[in-house]
């Protein structure tokens, strides 16, 4: 298993799709998981330490989870079927270890892996598959990347009548 790190969210133009982008903790690689603007405003706000008010989705499901005493050990990208990404929640260590593995979509799992601190990995051939590796002179447009991410804010995935 790779271990994948959520560099954050952006909005691809001129369709206006926001999307997350992960990296292959120890490699090149890159993983663009394009997602709605819920989700990406759930993953902006983790990542900015933002904490509501009042519990948004994925604070409610951390928290039942650890109310109940059990622990997300990770999030699990399992695969890419037409288009779209699925993942896999391991409760208590998932079933290798008698645990439990939940389906969910990639983009809550990663919300909720933010939130709980838990990993994020995926299989080598799901990154051969669908990820993305940049050359070296690549490197400029990840640091405006970065950059970029540094400066937005949750406000400006938030569109009138969503997706």
């Amino acid at each position: 298993m790779k271990v994948l790190d959520v560099l954050g969210v952006r909005v691809e133009m001129p369709n206006n799709q926001p999307l997350v982008l992960l990296r292959e903790r120890d490699g090149d690689r890159y993983l663009p998981i394009w997602i709605g603007a819920a989700e990406a405003t759930a993953i902006a706000y983790a990542q900015q330490g933002v904490v509501p008010p009042r519990p948004l989705t994925h604070d409610l499901l951390r928290s039942v989870i650890d109310e109940t005493g059990h622990t997300l050990t990770r999030v699990r990208i399992t695969s890419l079927e037409e288009g779209v990404f699925h993942a896999v929640l391991d409760i208590d260590g998932g079933d290798a270890a008698g645990g439990t593995v939940i389906d969910s979509r990639s983009s809550d799992a990663i919300a909720l892996a933010l939130r709980a601190g838990a990993e994020i990995v995926t299989d080598e051939s799901l990154l051969a598959e669908a990820g993305v590796e940049m050359a070296e002179q690549e490197d400029d447009e990840v640091e405006r990347f970065k950059e970029f991410l540094d400066h937005v804010s949750a406000d400006d995935f938030d569109t009138e009548g969503g997706v």
